[in-house]
């Protein structure tokens, strides 16, 4: 099973918070400030922090932004990836992928499944890969942020997690570009 290897040193990574909602204000983003909270808490930096209504290009263009940030290395979003009409975050997100990460929505789905049973199932959260930059979108409760948090990527954004997580293999998310 998994395990913090106390042998290696912690990186911290360069996180970017988009919360993506009609209504909310930085004042009341109780999801992003859930997701703050942990990531300043395991020790990682935040990069920058963003709300967009749900419109799908401008999320987009935003995740594009931070792709090419090369002082980012993981956004997370949260918000928009229900079944509703405005709900465009994940085609937003699969806009942008070059890969996917189809393992993180179904693991989440297995967390949530033991938080809230079958209301699991209209979730659609996901993950994928672009330009060497994690992209994670999330369900816009606090709940589902610190479950996903907690259960997933904390541990995957900890170099130290064993057997495998996600820091040790950034440097590489983006050889194919270098290649000759």
């Amino acid at each position: 099973m998994s395990r913090i290897d106390d042998s290696r040193d912690f990186m911290p990574v360069r996180i970017a918070l988009l919360t993506v909602s009609d209504t909310r204000t930085p004042d009341d983003d109780r999801s992003g400030a859930a997701l703050l909270e942990r990531i300043e808490a395991a020790g990682h930096v935040l990069a920058d922090r963003r709300i967009l209504p749900d419109e799908r290009e401008m999320i987009a263009e935003q995740l594009r932004r931070w792709i090419a940030d090369p002082q980012v290395d993981v956004v997370i979003s949260t918000g928009g990836t229900g079944l509703t009409g405005r709900d465009v975050t994940v085609e937003a997100h699969r806009d942008v992928y070059e890969k996917e990460i189809e393992a993180f929505g179904t693991i989440f789905a297995l967390v949530s499944w033991h938080k809230i049973g079958t209301s699991a199932v209209q979730s659609r959260a996901t993950g994928g890969v672009a330009q060497g930059t994690y992209l994670f979108a999330l369900p816009g409760s606090p709940s589902a942020c610190r479950d996903a948090w907690d259960e997933i990527l904390g541990a995957q954004f900890d170099y130290r997690h064993r057997p495998c997580n996600f820091v040790e293999i950034l440097p590489r998310l983006d050889e194919h570009q270098r290649r000759k």
